[in-house]
């Protein structure tokens, strides 16, 4: 999000606690890393004309590429996402979401915008080829007030975060073996 405190933080935090807590279920540990590109916006726009991306951008870039997992959330406006968003997705090497699981969400004034999560956001990570989770979830300043939206949201958040923690879990237990690791321990093969 573009203020502070934003709807758009609070959104993102709630789908990284649920990812967490469902990953935590399926015995696997998750670390979240929170990337505010509001803080970023001028290594972005530096990055975009120079070809080279500052030091705390080129360390950021490089966390996304080693992610296990990715929750991507937006605010909408003008019925798409925004341009900082976009931009730093441009400046992503092209093959770095390739498979990565990814939870796409988005805030907006109203609920109208909402579509701008299937029109917009999902066709971007289409063509960056990440394997985005089945639920999207967007939140509308309505969906924040009153228990009957609150646990609307809660709920939506919550499966989405699932969704986000089984594809995580699964590439944990498909990673192969690295032929390199010592098996055996040095004393081991020494007596053998």
């Amino acid at each position: 999000g573009l203020s502070k405190p934003s709807s758009t933080r609070l959104l993102a935090d709630r789908l990284s606690a649920a990812a967490v807590d469902h990953a935590a279920r399926a015995g696997v540990d998750l670390r979240v890393r929170v990337v505010e590109l509001r803080d970023l916006a001028h290594d972005l726009m530096n990055h975009m004309l120079t070809g080279f991306p500052p030091a705390a951008l080129r360390e950021v870039l490089d966390a996304v590429a080693e992610a296990d997992g990715l929750i991507a959330v937006t605010p909408v406006f003008h019925a798409s996402y925004s341009g900082l968003f976009k931009s730093f997705f441009d400046v992503l090497d092209k093959d770095v979401l390739v498979g990565k699981p990814v939870l796409i969400a988005a805030t907006g004034g109203t609920a109208r915008h909402s579509l701008a999560l299937e029109h917009a956001v999902r066709p971007m990570f289409a063509f960056l080829r990440a394997a985005t989770v089945p639920t999207a979830v967007f939140a509308a300043p309505q969906d924040w007030g009153g228990d009957e939206a609150e646990g609307q949201l809660r709920q939506r958040a919550d499966q989405a975060a699932a969704e986000l923690a089984t594809e995580i879990g699964r590439r944990e237990t498909a990673r192969p073996a690295d032929p390199f690791a010592l098996t055996t321990s040095f004393e081991e093969l020494l007596a053998g």
